[in-house]
């Protein structure tokens, strides 16, 4: 019988570098043909609200931006008891304690997956609201979704070229090409906050 593995990718595109995760995520199901067993969530930062999903999964695939402290692109991978240490190390948002409560929750309920692995990636860039990846970000997705593929087959799942459709991922409004892209210029649309409340700024 096949294990029922869910690959979550989490994270918060509105702010630059935080979005790692879930476009990790999207580029996994527009470029990987996955069998039934195994499920491409995007979870954003919805904390406790993924605990369901826990509940019905044998193994655990996360994607996300982690402050390992290490230098800007860097990947790491840390496994099974490391994962929730890591996920509340050097908390750059609040999904990243949101999650860890998941996975605490999950082990009081006897539910929690009996694998899991993190494919963490160092931000360059966070404080910028409305933006996307920075380019040495974005180009680790790959090199992320190898070291996902290499996970997998571990869990023997046999993992080809193709697409995968699901329900799980965000409106494609919201997907990386189209928010980049649609972004208004650094002229037209400030990128820390409002320009009003800035001292010795005018509108």
């Amino acid at each position: 019988m096949s294990i029922r593995i869910l690959i979550l990718g989490i994270g918060n595109v509105l702010w630059a570098d935080e979005g790692f995760g879930v476009r990790c995520v999207e580029a996994m199901a527009e470029t990987h043909a996955l069998p039934p067993n195994v499920r491409l969530l995007d979870g954003g930062t919805q904390g406790l609200y993924l605990l369901p999903f826990l509940e019905d999964t044998d193994a655990l695939l996360v994607f996300d931006a982690i402050d390992y402290g290490l230098p800007p692109g860097t990947l790491k991978v840390v496994t099974n008891d490391e994962v929730p240490a890591f996920m509340g190390a050097k908390k750059m948002s609040l999904h990243q304690t949101g999650f860890q409560d998941v996975i605490a929750t999950a082990t009081l309920m006897g539910y929690r997956p009996r694998d899991m692995v993190l494919i963490g990636c160092q931000p360059a860039e966070l404080d910028d609201y409305g933006g996307g990846l920075r380019p040495e970000i974005a180009a680790r997705i790959p090199e992320a979704l190898c070291l996902a593929r290499e996970t997998l087959a571990r869990w023997g799942v046999t993992v080809s070229d193709g697409r995968t459709t699901s329900d799980l991922l965000a409106n494609p409004a919201i997907r990386q090409a189209a928010y980049e892209q649609g972004r208004p210029s650094a002229a037209e649309a400030c990128r820390t906050g409002d320009a009003r409340f800035f001292p010795g700024q005018r509108p």
